[in-house]
């Protein structure tokens, strides 16, 4: 077949074209998740050259490319198109063929392989050896791809940053701009730092209100500067954690929204960010005591072993959960050098095992009614439910208990002058325990339950009758 001005070829791009990501970090991330060791590997691999790294890459990984982010304007045009379509790009040729098949609307396929890594000058090279200098057109988005736009026939731009919107405008007068939807870049960040999740960090300050040492300045700020780095630490692993449940969260139908799924956040600045908010965090804990530094060591650890293990173990996911609420209080503790009491760690370890079996009842149930027998990426089936809500609610019960055991005990009775009314705090918070369920029964719990706590008005309503029954007592 003859390609010209009269019959053109319609090339497009892949990585932030055709899709919202990078295959290269997309494949890294695989590897990493099944050996964290292959960073190491990586380091050697990419002496040898850009191409070498994502064919041993692309050997170790498995991305699913039918959950990929595909961007639905390319899809549109091409689809719209009776030009011959090929795909061009510089991602390993074996995850270029496997997008092809996936679509089946390309012709042809060409990707990275021993040859080269299909970029740039290179790519230029291939197309026009194929179908001739100004014989095909050319979608494409990033300042890269502007050797090729120049050898085209027509440059149709993509996703693309409007400086090169700009510069392409300028330079080429008939080029076609497929508009990709605007976003707010702060609030993606926002959202994809998960901030709204620093909620849970208020549980820091737990001890220091327990211990009635909130006056205390020194005391204050010590605990106000845990939780900026335990909010640093955790919004890094939130972000990391992200990273390596793509695939997954893609499959889920609210997660697959999130900013790394969607690609509305690039998984490499994921990538330089999880490291960065780690340092951070690390960097504040130092400055308040070896104690807190210690908590918040061992708080990274066990969320780590969750992300890349744990969390799909029966029943340890949910214990892990917990405890990583409870740490939180510890490490409000360890911020104002004391020892949390025996009373505040037994009732934390029920009512907190209480939300995480809250949490995974209400992703089993989004399961159950998607038609799916497991949630994707846990251990769990949709059988389990009714033992979840039972457990879960026993263990809410359980820390009502305790909460009664407290109030009777000589602990509580040199704390307030009128322990007799904290009687009231047991009905209370069966009352809430109760109603979060019934919520997550009916399938209305869509967010981390300390999170919905902070957004339901009744749940408010509860943190200012305790606070009041609390200053009663005092």
């Amino acid at each position: 077949m003859k390609f010209d001005e009269t019959n053109r070829a319609l090339a497009v791009d892949l990585d932030g074209t055709l899709v919202h990501t990078d295959l290269l970090y997309e494949s890294f991330l695989s590897a990493f998740k099944s050996n964290p060791l292959v960073v190491f590997s990586c380091l050697l691999w990419v002496l040898k050259g850009k191409s070498y790294l994502k064919g041993k890459l692309a050997e170790r990984a498995n991305v699913d490319v039918s959950v990929l982010p595909y961007n639905q304007a390319v899809l549109d045009y091409i689809r719209s198109s009776d030009q011959h379509v090929v795909l061009a790009t510089a991602t390993d040729a074996r995850i270029a063929n496997q997008i092809g098949d996936h679509l089946e609307i390309f012709d042809d396929v060409h990707g990275t392989d021993t040859i080269g890594n299909l970029s740039g000058s290179r790519k230029t090279e291939r197309l026009n050896s194929l179908f001739g200098k100004g014989g095909y057109d050319y979608i494409g988005n990033d300042f890269v791809d502007i050797p090729v736009w120049n050898d085209s026939a027509r440059a149709i731009v993509a996703n693309a940053p409007a400086s090169l919107q700009k510069k392409m405008k300028a330079s080429h007068p008939d080029v076609v701009v497929l508009e990709s939807p605007a976003r707010n870049r702060i609030k993606t960040w926002v959202k994809g730092l998960r901030i709204h999740q620093w909620l849970k960090n208020l549980l820091i300050f737990v001890p220091l209100i327990a211990s009635h040492q909130v006056l205390n300045s020194e005391k204050l700020l010590d605990t106000v500067l845990a939780f900026i780095a335990f909010g640093c630490l955790a919004s890094g692993v939130y972000v990391l954690n992200d990273l390596l449940d793509l695939d997954s969260d893609r499959r889920h139908p609210r997660k697959c929204k999130r900013p790394f799924a969607s690609g509305a956040i690039p998984v490499l600045h994921g990538l330089v960010a999880a490291p960065l908010l780690t340092i951070i965090g690390f960097g504040i804990a130092i400055s308040i005591s070896k104690f807190f530094l210690a908590v918040l060591v061992s708080y990274y650890i066990i969320t780590l072993a969750y992300s890349f293990r744990l969390k799909k173990v029966v029943m340890v996911d949910v214990l892990l959960l917990a405890s990583l609420y409870t740490i939180r209080i510890v490490a409000g503790a360890a911020a104002i050098r004391t020892i949390p009491s025996f009373w505040l760690l037994a009732f934390s370890m029920f009512i907190f095992l209480s939300l995480a079996l809250v949490k995974r009842y209400a992703e089993l149930h989004d399961a159950s009614v998607s038609g799916k027998e497991k949630a994707s990426g846990r251990g769990y089936a949709v059988s389990d439910l009714p033992l979840l809500q039972s457990l879960g609610a026993s263990a809410g019960y359980l820390s009502v208990l305790v909460l009664a055991m407290y109030i009777n005990s000589t602990e509580a009775i040199a704390l307030y002058s009128r322990p007799i009314v904290l009687w009231m705090l047991c009905p209370v918070l069966l009352f809430w325990v109760s109603r979060l369920w019934i919520i997550t029964h009916r399938g209305d719990m869509h967010d981390d339950p300390i999170v919905f706590a902070a957004k339901d008005k009744v749940s408010l309503i509860v943190v200012v009758l305790f606070g009041a029954i609390l200053l009663a007592a005092i």
